[in-house]
């Protein structure tokens, strides 16, 4: 098997090059064990259907000597507890929201109905209010992750916390020999940043730049300086790229190999052995690291850039021969339905001039329409000049394969199914994208203060052998006058980050 040795995007744009990027430094916080979430336990479960409560928190984190920092999470009071689904099992989950301002619950990568299920800005949950959904996951084996997306305040909560797993598991992925085993050898690993002030506090305002917020110092399962005690040769790690804006550009001391069998929607349909990988925001990776060649007592260091982020101790553990198969998954493409057209998406601007296809998201204005279960190509087009930025493009409800960059193969990771692809500037990528439910959806770059800033659209899927569907639509009076109710303040005086850059432009969302 080939071993990639680079990171595959357009160099020249890496993030690091920004004006504005913020260096990472090493904390000098003593090192923790790495927190792995707990599993969130099921209110009641029968062979069909599953039940679960989400509850949206307030707390606070033990993230440095000295005070606590006041943070918000998932039935925690950080991050989440990682929420398991299975293919084919009714879901049922009671949304709770214990914060002091409404929230929504998006489940990103999820194949749900939209808007109120899928949990985008048209799904509000009011502080002391619950809300019941339900949906089956038709979808492979994966991991998803579930985060607040209330527009244009997405990027400030998911700052504040409200970011959590989800593993979807499946017949299939279990039939292969991989490791499964969670907290031993299948670990999730949120990455994160932050920038901590006075008293260990963060501070959201202090710290805006409509091109992404980024703190210096790197935050793993909601754990700074983290170390992971490895009692079994493979593991398996399940990055997602939890920040508002970095890439993060992994690899291992020694230049271990590593071997990534899946990505945003699925398993990879073969393996592929890396040296380096690179994710934009919200994009996850699932790899095998074999770490046969270490013995007790050894550390070995993962690393973004030259920066190391977690250290991994080993510890004795049994001789592991087991082996991947040639063959992980299978892709089964769609058709493109000859007469669709091709949609064209175009990614535009920087700081406040961010936009799709020359307009800023508005909330009741549906962009796109598109008849579910027929497939369509989308070309998505970063139209900034060199060397510009990475734009990672995100589609809610559903999950896309990528056919080509600028003309050419994917990169070498890209071949399973994908909720979010890195944009390289002057490039398009083309998508097959497929819904196979009603609903309103957005598309939006997911630099989290892009897409508040208005680096978004909605598109409407429908069966076009039903009657139209009507859909409820947050507007924007209602949530800022929510909002400021809830802050105590006037309408006039709330502060988003996101409405700067629809003030700049003179726009209304």
């Amino acid at each position: 098997m080939k071993t990639y040795t680079d990171y595959f995007f357009d160099e020249p744009a890496f993030d690091l090059h920004d004006g504005g990027y913020v260096p990472l430094e090493v904390s000098d916080a003593p090192a923790k064990p790495l927190n792995v979430p707990p599993l969130l336990k099921p209110d009641k479960e029968t062979a069909t259907d599953v039940y679960y409560t989400v509850t949206a928190e307030a707390g606070e984190t033990q993230l440095l000597p000295g005070p606590k920092t006041k943070t918000w999470g998932y039935n925690a009071s950080l991050l989440g507890q990682t929420i398991v689904y299975r293919r084919g099992q009714h879901v049922h989950v009671t949304l709770k929201n214990a914060l002091p301002e409404v929230t929504t619950f998006h489940w990103h990568g999820a194949d749900v109905s939209g808007p109120y299920v899928d949990g985008g800005c048209h799904a509000p949950v009011y502080p002391g209010e619950s809300k019941q959904i339900d949906f089956t996951l038709n979808q492979p084996a994966t991991t998803l992750w579930l985060h607040a997306h209330p527009c244009p305040e997405t990027a400030e909560q998911v700052w504040h916390g409200l970011a959590a797993m989800v593993i979807v598991k499946d017949d299939h992925e279990e039939s292969l020999p991989l490791p499964r085993n969670y907290g031993v050898d299948d670990i999730p690993v949120i990455l994160q940043d932050r920038r901590f002030h006075e008293n260990n506090q963060w501070d959201y305002r202090a710290d805006y730049d409509p091109d992404g917020v980024a703190g210096p110092t790197v935050m793993i399962n909601g754990t700074v300086n983290p170390y992971f005690d490895v009692t079994t040769q493979k593991v398996r790690l399940r990055f997602l790229n939890g920040a508002n804006r970095r890439e993060w550009r992994l690899h291992f001391s020694d230049d271990l190999p590593f071997t990534q069998i899946g990505g945003d929607g699925s398993l990879l349909p073969e393996p592929v052995s890396l040296t380096h990988l690179m994710m934009t925001c919200a994009e996850r990776d699932e790899v095998i690291v074999d770490f046969g060649q270490y013995h007790e007592g050894d550390e070995v260091t993962l690393f973004t850039d030259d920066v190391p982020i977690l250290k991994f101790r080993i510890h004795a553990f049994k001789p592991d021969h087991s082996q991947l198969p040639d063959k992980l998954f299978t892709v089964n493409a769609p058709a493109v339905d000859p007469a669709l057209p091709i949609r064209h998406v175009v990614m535009q601007g920087m700081d406040e001039s961010v936009a799709i296809d020359g307009k800023k998201f508005e909330m009741q204005r549906i962009d796109a329409t598109q008849p579910i279960g027929k497939a369509q190509y989308w070309d998505v087009t970063n139209s900034n000049e060199a060397p510009g930025m990475v734009h990672p493009f995100h589609v809610h409800g559903t999950q896309f394969l990528v056919l080509s960059r600028n003309g050419h193969a994917p990169y070498p990771n890209e071949h399973g199914y994908k909720d979010t692809i890195g944009v390289n500037p002057g490039e398009t990528v083309r998508l097959l994208v497929r819904f196979d439910l009603p609903g309103v959806y957005m598309y939006h770059c997911h630099i989290l203060e892009h897409e508040d800033g208005g680096m978004m659209a909605q598109i409407e899927t429908f069966d076009p052998n039903k009657p139209k569907q009507e859909y409820k639509l947050m507007d924007m009076d209602t949530l800022m006058k929510a909002l400021a109710k809830e802050r105590g303040v006037k309408p006039s005086e709330l502060w988003m980050g996101g409405m700067q850059s629809y003030e700049k432009m003179g726009m209304k969302m």
